[in-house]
């Protein structure tokens, strides 16, 4: 992690930097927060900022933020009160970090804030064949495509491999290809000079300069629009680029490694992703399955977001229930490994007891997982599907009298058509006086009628 410093490196502050540098950051220094915006805006990159908290913290973000730099910033400093600490954050730190500084504390900042905690987990043969064939490549100068749903972990595959590769000490930069309009891509990318266009008031170096000598990951890249995509392949061909109003090309030295979760070839044949540039980045295809089609990954997935979360929270790691496991395994995670450390995280802060059983393992709507949970194979089955839907609905009305169930739909099939009673009649198939009859009587006895031509409820009107 590259951690730069901004203020006096007097002693409590220079002993922070070295616990900072123990853990693995790698630090530089300036004094003041516009030599701190200069630094990253010459594409001296950081992935977090330690201030000193006497430092206009406010302004210091807000000219990264006018140069779209967007790093977070933790503050410090020694002999700090309370409200200093609250000013900091509400000029927008993300943490505050007192002086002298506590070992831990500095570990647990660095790991919280940067997250660098996203190791790459696997247990699932499928998986591990995918990990096997990146080991293989990491080590090679090779683009590299990964492909996959969202949530898959396609950015984590993309620092496993850069971890892997000879390029491990220099840095990862990663851009988010679909986040950032087509206007401002560009400059994002090659940089820009001076006067290249309205508020372009100094160079700025963009992220292939930032990446030089290590690795540039172009997340989502069908989202790249294919005017760009141009002026992309030519920087991986041969490798030099062009700043927005430049004059001469810059070389760089870096390796590409792109993520889609879209079919690029599917892209190309509908025009919106140029062929030779799906070539030049698809040397490698690292296809990433999803966690549905990895179900050996669940377990082992959950017990580690359980511990990372326990531990960021201060609670107990309680171990997950063999019911809470066996629902785990049988859910689809439509949104894979992304949805599946959202719900751990949820379940330990929900969870009471000696285990995680299946009731703090929630979906993101609130309800149980096991609410919706049936296994992979009803999903995939619409007769299995069916035949659940079926046995719900008629486990709902069981002990139903008939005049309860007339009522429920009559009122569900209202809703249904926004209140619209001439609509609700017709489907039920009985005339508007019946309806406004029916509803009059519910009105009577306080329920809330859906109000005409909305799905709003109003109590006692029942008129159409």
């Amino acid at each position: 992690m590259r951690l730069l410093v901004v203020g006096r490196l007097s002693g409590q502050l220079a002993t922070a930097v070295k616990m900072a540098m123990a853990h693995g950051a790698k630090v530089s220094h300036v004094e003041r927060g516009d030599q701190a915006t200069e630094q990253l805006r010459r594409g001296q990159g950081a992935d977090l900022l330690m201030v000193d908290y006497r430092i206009d913290i406010a302004a210091l973000i807000a000219a990264n933020e006018a140069e779209r730099i967007h790093v977070p910033v933790v503050a410090c400093g020694v002999d700090a009160d309370a409200n200093d600490a609250a000013n900091a954050i509400r000029a927008g730190a993300k943490e505050f970090i007192p002086l002298p500084p506590e070992a831990d504390l500095i570990a647990a900042v660095l790991s919280a804030v940067a997250d660098d905690d996203r190791p790459l987990i696997s247990a699932d043969p499928s998986m591990k064949a995918v990990v096997m064939l990146a080991d293989q490549v990491a080590r090679s100068e090779a683009s590299i495509l990964i492909t996959g749903e969202s949530g898959v972990g396609k950015e984590v595959m993309a620092r496993y491999l850069h971890t892997g590769s000879k390029r491990a000490e220099r840095p990862f930069i990663s851009v988010n290809c679909a986040a950032i309009p087509d206007n401002l891509l560009e400059s994002e990318l090659f940089g820009h000079e001076k006067g290249a266009f309205t508020g372009a008031m100094a160079r700025r170096i963009g992220k292939f300069e930032e990446a030089d000598g290590g690795t540039l990951l172009l997340d989502e890249i069908s989202e790249m629009d294919v005017r760009l995509q141009a002026k992309l392949l030519r920087a991986i061909q041969e490798r030099v680029i062009d700043r927005v109003g430049g004059t001469k090309p810059v070389p760089v030295n870096i390796r590409i490694i792109a993520t889609s979760n879209r079919d690029l070839a599917k892209s190309v044949a509908e025009g919106t992703f140029r062929e030779d540039l799906l070539y030049r980045l698809n040397v490698v295809n690292l296809r990433l399955p999803a966690l549905r089609e990895r179900p050996g990954d669940i377990s082992v997935l959950a017990d580690h977001f359980v511990k990372k979360y326990a531990a960021a929270n201060g609670v107990p790691a309680r171990p997950i229930s063999v019911d809470a496991r066996r629902a785990l395994v049988s859910h689809r995670w439509n949104g894979n490994v992304r949805e599946l450390e959202n719900a751990m995280h949820r379940a330990v802060l929900l969870a009471v007891g000696p285990e995680i059983d299946v009731e703090a393992i929630r979906l993101p709507d609130g309800q149980p997982l096991s609410a919706g949970s049936h296994g992979a194979a009803a999903y995939d089955n619409p007769a299995a599907r069916a035949a659940q839907t079926a046995d719900a609905v008629t486990r709902a009305h069981v002990g139903q009298t008939v005049a309860q169930m007339e009522k429920t739909l009559i009122l569900d099939t209202l809703s249904h058509c926004l209140g619209n009673r001439t609509h609700a009649a017709t489907i039920l198939g009985i005339s508007i006086r019946t309806l406004r009859n029916k509803l009059n009587e519910y009105a009577d006895e306080g329920t809330s009628i859906p109000a005409p031509q909305s799905g709003i409820a109003a109590v006692g009107y029942a008129a159409a």
